[in-house]
């Protein structure tokens, strides 16, 4: 399989699994991911990403197909898999009576990390999610925040190669939420280890990760870069324009309905609008060019990858579903 000792590999290879006999969870499932970096797997709830992650980790069982971490498939071998996988899928409940160190110097025994190597594993960890002032202090004491980033320095004891995290940020506060994207960004950044995390939050997987898998009704429907993702989408849709000083809005929508494929403009505030049109680049292009020759002070014409994303995932969901 793919995947040298040095690059992190995951791939599954026709991954089924079904409950008896009227409902399939994941179908013949094809994804290969190869090196250091942040993949987004991208569904609705109930679209069969729990269901591939548990595969990987085998705490549950495929009825056909092949799951492989770093080139070894799981049921195989499933020591040497796991070996270099980090895995945050059912959030452990941790004593509240425990400080940090305790509570993972407990997981880093489980693991079987030697005793030599456990302190300054634990203290290493603490450190990638921010929280080595916090070492000594009980786990009852902590936000749920901050709870889950001890999770995700758990998921990197033994410095694992891939982490397998799902909806991560899941029942978090926003404070919260946005501390532990932070955390996955500096840990991808690092470029070390293959991260594949789960999530039905479309600004999330544009925000944090380098690629995105679409998933739905257990069926994959798309895997390409952020980038690509939103290329594919972004040749329509809702577009910001934004302007250096306030505009004369009448003037600005009257002039823009006049554009061919423009269905929608409306005020965002005195310097934005949002325009929706059809018709891809070309009137994209039209849109600016009528802007940009008003100089009423055009500053940016953009959308988010968040909205980007959200219309491509869409537009494959009715497609699955027409065929």
């Amino acid at each position: 399989m793919a995947g040298g000792h040095n690059t992190p590999s995951l791939e599954a290879i026709n991954l089924t699994k079904k409950y008896g006999a009227s409902f399939t969870a994941l179908s013949n499932l094809n994804l290969k991911i190869e090196g250091a970096k942040c993949v987004g797997f991208l569904g609705p709830n109930g679209a069969g990403k729990t269901t591939t992650l548990k595969i990987f980790c085998d705490m549950i069982r495929a009825s056909s197909g092949e799951a492989y971490l770093n080139g070894v498939e799981i049921r195989h071998d499933k020591k040497r898999a796991l070996e270099s996988c980090g895995v945050l899928i059912e959030t452990p409940e941790i004593y509240p009576a425990l400080t940090a160190r305790e509570a993972l110097s407990m997981f880093a025994e489980i693991k079987g990390i030697p005793k030599v190597e456990r302190s300054k594993g634990v203290e290493d960890a603490l450190v990638e999610v921010g929280m080595e002032e916090w070492i000594n202090k009980k786990f009852g004491s902590f936000s749920r925040g901050m709870r889950q980033r001890i999770n995700i320095a758990a998921s990197l004891l033994g410095q694992p190669s891939i982490l397998l995290l799902d909806e991560p940020t899941t029942g978090l506060d926003p404070r919260g939420m946005t501390e532990v994207r932070e955390i996955l960004k500096s840990i991808k950044e690092k470029k070390d280890r293959l991260i594949f995390m789960s999530s039905h939050l479309l600004n999330e997987i544009a925000e944090v990760c380098d690629e995105v898998a679409m998933i739905d009704r257990g069926k994959l429907l798309l895997y390409d870069t952020i980038e690509n993702a939103v290329r594919l989408s972004s040749s329509s849709g809702i577009f910001e324009a934004s302007f250096s000083r306030p505009i004369d809005y009448n003037l600005v929508a009257s002039r823009l309905k006049s554009v061919d494929q423009v269905s929608l403009v409306e005020r965002s505030s005195e310097r934005d609008v949002r325009v929706r049109f059809s018709g891809g680049l070309e009137t994209q292009e039209a849109v600016v060019s009528l802007l940009a020759s008003m100089q009423i002070g055009l500053v940016s014409f953009k959308r988010s990858s968040g909205s980007a994303l959200e219309e491509l995932y869409l537009k494959l969901v009715s497609k699955g579903e027409g065929a």
